[in-house]
């Protein structure tokens, strides 16, 4: 009896495992890419010619900026939209985990170029490389914040169509 309670417990760890993977696989295939590092995300938006959407967060301590990632980032119109129009990149001020120097050095800079005081905050810009002295330059489109106002629940709805009047401005290329 013990014997085919352990091989019950053993099918059941196993099918239960198989599950999780299956789940796992099917989440990482409808996931968004969010880069760290400017520099990549600048050769993605300048091979797709789509903006960089930049996400700054306080990923280990602002509520707001979790309340913005499940209210919209995780909602299907919001990746259908993302993946179509933007490249997503992740701009992280966390207060518990340490980034590397260089990150943490882009990532302020970034803050300061945009003047952002508060989280979470939005930007969507191209970078141009400039033939002058400075290396680039960012033509902004304009920035986002959580959608205020929103019908509970309908977040993505207000945040799409605020992000959406900000591509308008897409420059022609």
């Amino acid at each position: 009896m013990k014997h085919l309670k352990l091989t019950f417990l053993f099918f059941a760890l196993l099918a239960s495992n198989l599950f999780y993977a299956q789940k796992d696989t099917l989440k990482k295939k409808d996931e968004l890419v969010w880069y760290t590092d400017l520099m990549q995300a600048n050769e993605v938006s300048k091979t797709t010619k789509k903006p960089i959407f930049a996400f700054f967060t306080g990923s280990d301590w602002c509520v707001w900026c979790w309340k913005l990632q499940s209210d919209v980032f995780s909602k299907p119109e919001f990746i259908d939209w993302a993946k179509k129009n933007v490249v997503l990149l992740e701009l992280d001020f966390p207060k518990r985990k340490s980034l590397s120097p260089e990150l943490a050095q882009q990532n302020n800079s970034l803050q300061q170029t945009f003047q952002v005081q508060g989280y979470p905050t939005i930007w969507l810009f191209f970078m141009n490389k400039n033939k002058d002295s400075d290396p680039f330059t960012l033509e902004s489109l304009g920035s986002l914040g959580y959608p205020q106002g929103s019908e509970v629940g309908k977040e993505q709805v207000k945040f799409l169509k605020d992000a959406n009047a900000l591509l308008k401005k897409k420059p022609s290329k």
